[in-house]
């Protein structure tokens, strides 16, 4: 990004960064910064605060989930063993450090990078509740 300001132009980095351990956990965070590494560094630790963690049915996510963020509608659905990962590029980076790795997904409207990383986390986090609100009541 740049600012043009009276005395130049001031150039900003934007780092989007997922991070996950194949095992269910994982986040993702945006950072800015004036320098590359540095912007990398915030991301980094955003991601590991917007933690988030499922529980994984074999290699798919428990149940069909959608959600939406601003103009950004996913809608992420289980799939068999040996499938494969169906998802666009954003949704599949962010699925594939998670540890997904069968399942149908469909991003509707907006395909905005941050916009749908933000719409698959809800979505995510949705199924977390789902699943411990499940096992209080059993």
């Amino acid at each position: 990004m740049t600012k043009v300001t009276k005395g130049g132009k001031r150039l900003k980095f934007r780092a989007v960064l997922v991070w996950g351990n194949q095992k269910g956990e994982g986040g993702f965070g945006v950072g800015k910064a004036s320098e590359v590494p540095e912007a990398i560094r915030k991301a980094k630790e955003k991601a590991k605060r917007n933690k988030i963690s499922i529980s994984l049915n074999g290699s798919t996510i428990g149940g069909a989930v959608d959600a939406k963020y601003d103009a950004s509608h996913v809608i992420l659905k289980p799939a068999p063993k040996g499938h494969g990962l169906v998802a666009g590029k954003t949704m599949r980076a962010f699925l594939e450090v998670i540890g997904v790795r069968d399942a149908v997904c469909k991003v509707l409207g907006s395909t905005n990078a941050i916009n749908v990383l933000n719409a698959t986390y809800r979505a995510l986090k949705f199924l977390e509740l789902k699943e411990k609100k499940s096992v209080e009541n059993t």
